[in-house]
């Protein structure tokens, strides 16, 4: 897995600085290695629509990526319910989760993002290319974190902040260096923060703060085992199927060369076009340019005109373009029909239930390691605004209308069945998926009762 991935992304790293910089910087081995800095920046790619094998000519990008992430982030968040029993904390709070869909987007997409206080009230949201996990927890949380955040000034000028976050014996410290370098590939040497106006009122530190005994922000992880390189940094919700969604841009590429090659063309002998003697060459009036062809035809046969129209091959490629979707949706966590046509699907009742049942059990592991992040997010406000991280409560809920949506519509179709509201027809043509005569052939008439003779 590792080599695919290094010799896919090795060619399109876009993070400011690689594994031997930000081992120069804090002066440790730590916990990220060269093999996750291709990750991510290679998820990056995909998720921005610019993997490897797209050139926009032959092979563009579907978005499969940034579907999957948009389904599984809006799911996760229907209908969620958090708030905090402190109302000073909850106004801080839901003004700045308000955004909470896009960051979770981006999070799935890359293994995984901070939400980051500020002050004045306001935050930031990082996503895994622009912070390094130097250390984790046992639980699996970052204990040592570097923030880096990169200015230009002039042509040649390039200055890059370090914020590092780490806990020691109890105690969180925050400590901010500044580096200046004249090339943007690499990190330079270290400088005052005053170099830059905008960080002049940051104190350098380190800065140690007694008591806090958590970081001071909110980290989510993708719940996919990392099989990257085995740490706990998080990946990507669909780095299992980078060759599966490779294969279907490809796909699609072939599906829309197989459009333009079977364009009609009519190959029209050149005594059937207007010799332009201005201009120079042939033409024909009024007629559309890449339909018609100039050709020297063989004048025996006595047409002027030859149609070109080639039978089409689409039904072939899209069948094979649905069973990677199909594929695409297993591996991931999706339910039959969330990329592919649910109207291809040829799938019983219990294998689309099954479906639901892995896409619900997805989902429910993003709501669970994405409680956590709010929750510690919520302390981090707390820390940052100059409240207590504690006496308060948390509450955060999330509805489970995967699974149940289905069956309660269902019964809901019923009832109406029952009390004329909707007709057995529509029942089966919706439920049962067949046409209006399939379902007609299936519905038993009611039974009349004989009218009683007349007196």
């Amino acid at each position: 897995m590792f080599e695919r991935i290094k010799s896919w992304w090795k060619g399109v790293r876009q993070r400011m600085f690689g594994y031997e910089q930000i081992k120069d910087i804090v002066g440790q081995e730590f916990s990220m290695s060269q093999s996750m800095f291709w990750a991510i920046d290679g998820w990056k790619s995909m998720l921005n629509g610019t993997a490897p094998w797209v050139d926009n000519e032959n092979v563009v990008s579907l978005k499969i990526e940034q579907g999957i992430c948009r389904e599984l982030a809006d799911i996760s968040l229907n209908e969620m319910e958090s708030s905090v029993s402190s109302e000073k904390l909850d106004k801080l709070y839901q003004k700045n989760t308000k955004d909470l869909n896009e960051h979770l987007q981006e999070g799935l997409g890359i293994g995984a993002f901070i939400l980051k206080p500020l002050t004045g009230g306001s935050s930031e949201c990082l996503a895994a290319d622009q912070f390094v996990i130097l250390s984790f927890d046992d639980d699996g949380k970052p204990n040592d974190i570097l923030f880096l955040t990169k200015k230009r000034a002039g042509e040649n000028k390039f200055y890059t902040r370090t914020e590092r976050h780490y806990l020691h014996h109890g105690t969180l410290t925050i400590e901010n260096k500044c580096y200046f370098s004249e090339s943007k590939d690499t990190i330079g040497k270290e400088c005052l923060l005053d170099s830059v106006p905008e960080w002049a009122n940051i104190v350098p530190g380190p800065t140690s703060f007694p008591g806090m005994n958590k970081m001071d922000f909110g980290y989510f992880r993708v719940p996919l085992k990392n099989r990257v390189d085995g740490s706990a940094c998080g990946v990507s919700i669909f780095s299992g199927a980078c060759d599966l969604i490779k294969r279907a841009d490809i796909q699609y590429g072939r599906l829309d060369w197989e459009y333009d090659s079977g364009e009609r063309v009519i190959h029209v002998d050149e005594r059937a076009l207007n010799h332009d003697k201005k201009r120079g060459g042939v033409q024909m009036k009024h007629l559309k340019e890449r339909l018609y062809r100039g050709l020297n035809i063989d004048q025996s046969s006595g047409d002027l005109l030859k149609e070109y129209s080639p039978g089409m091959r689409d039904e072939a490629y899209i069948r094979g373009l649905e069973k990677v979707y199909r594929q695409i949706e297993f591996v991931v966590g999706l339910s039959y029909g969330d990329l592919s046509d649910a109207q291809e699907v040829d799938k019983t009742a219990t294998e689309i239930r099954a479906s639901k049942q892995r896409k619900y059990n997805r989902v429910t592991a993003i709501q669970e390691n994405l409680k956590d992040c709010l929750s510690d997010f919520v302390d981090a406000l707390a820390f940052h605004n100059g409240m207590f991280t504690s006496g308060y409560e948390f509450t955060c809920r999330f509805n489970d209308s995967i699974l149940s949506d289905e069956e309660t519509e269902r019964q809901q179709d019923r009832q109406d069945v029952a009390m004329g509201a909707m007709t057995l027809l529509d029942y089966r043509m919706k439920w049962y998926r067949e046409d209006e005569n399939e379902a007609a052939k299936h519905i038993v008439p009611d039974i009349v009762a004989p009218d009683e003779e007349e007196e």
